[in-house]
């Protein structure tokens, strides 16, 4: 998706997406804080630490220039943390090792988010490996899903 935003509006600020530092494949689950943004899917989850599935090798972010970088700062709307909830460069808690653990922006409009996470593999709570005992079949990831359905409403 980052590819395409000379054809997406608002999207300038966006980096690009390249292989990962450990030049490798990553797939596992991270801990990740949904940061307050624009983002139509991330409304009302500012703040959140939801731990989602990684499966990419290219999830690197690189900016293009420094100011390039400045401007998306409003538009980061997913961070890995670690396991003290501190945004991390960290590998394994970031398994790209993007800068200030960036790994989803949104356009200023908030209709376009882009992320390397994979939040549609864990919207269930039987896909998490541990969830809160009054769950039912939702898991936290589902909250994405639904806000876009209310969008579209």
């Amino acid at each position: 998706m980052s590819n395409l935003r000379s054809i997406i509006p608002g999207t300038s600020h966006w980096p690009r997406f390249i292989k990962n530092k450990s030049e490798q494949f990553e797939s596992r689950f991270v801990m990740t804080e949904i940061v307050d943004s624009p983002s139509i899917l991330l409304k009302n989850m500012a703040g959140s630490r939801i731990p989602v599935v990684t499966a990419h090798g290219e999830g690197l972010v690189e900016f293009e220039t420094g100011e390039q970088r400045v401007d998306a700062i409003p538009y980061v709307s997913l961070r890995y943390v670690d396991n003290y909830g501190d945004v991390t460069e960290q590998y394994p808690f970031n398994p790209n090792g993007s800068e200030d653990g960036i790994t989803g922006l949104t356009s200023v409009d908030g209709r376009f988010t882009v992320m390397m996470p994979h939040p549609e593999r864990v919207f269930r709570t039987i896909q998490n490996s541990w969830h809160p005992t009054d769950w039912s079949d939702d898991g936290a990831w589902m909250y994405m899903f639904r806000n876009a359905r209310f969008w579209v409403d």
